[in-house]
């Protein structure tokens, strides 16, 4: 079939948990085990154990589309890849990242099969095990301007 795009890579993002091994879920071990690499901050990828023959790649902070480009030029080329993410991939982390890069980035990337493999959030964590849960209304906002100018945080506080 000429002019179609086969892509036979993968890219799972996944989510470690808050640090501790017990908030690790099963799908995300299972994800895990079945990279071919890792892509990943230096110390999220350090409490994950390693494996032979699979490959890893620790970036810095801040380093976050540099990390998703990577991750997903890899899958493209025909890996099975998972970027990781401490808690869940899908709150303040990665899955954004690799959203952003897909959209910007190349048609085979947008091709790819992408999972989000979702993981415990520290607020869930903390909220456990001090008997608070998190139950009713409740508001989560990052206070990092790490990614976004402090301007609009102090917004995103203001209307919360």
């Amino acid at each position: 079939m000429s002019g179609s795009l086969v892509v036979t890579g993968s890219l799972s993002v996944i989510g470690l948990g808050p640090g501790s091994p017990g908030t690790l879920t099963p799908d995300a071990a299972a994800a895990l085990e079945a990279a071919d690499a890792l892509y990943g901050y230096g110390p999220y990828l350090a409490r994950v154990a390693e494996r032979p023959g699979q490959a890893r790649h620790a970036s810095d902070n801040r380093e976050e589309g540099a990390r998703a480009a990577a991750a997903l030029r890899h899958a493209a080329d025909g890996a099975n890849v998972a970027l990781l993410s401490g808690g869940d991939p899908g709150v303040f982390a990665m899955a954004a990242a690799v959203c952003e890069q897909i959209e910007s980035g190349t048609a085979a990337w947008r091709s790819l099969e992408v999972r989000v493999v979702p993981g415990v959030t520290a607020m869930l964590a903390v909220a456990a095990r001090v008997g608070a849960p998190l139950g009713h209304d409740f508001c989560a906002i990052s206070l990092s301007d790490n990614l976004k100018p402090w301007d609009v945080v102090e917004r995103r506080l203001a209307a919360a």
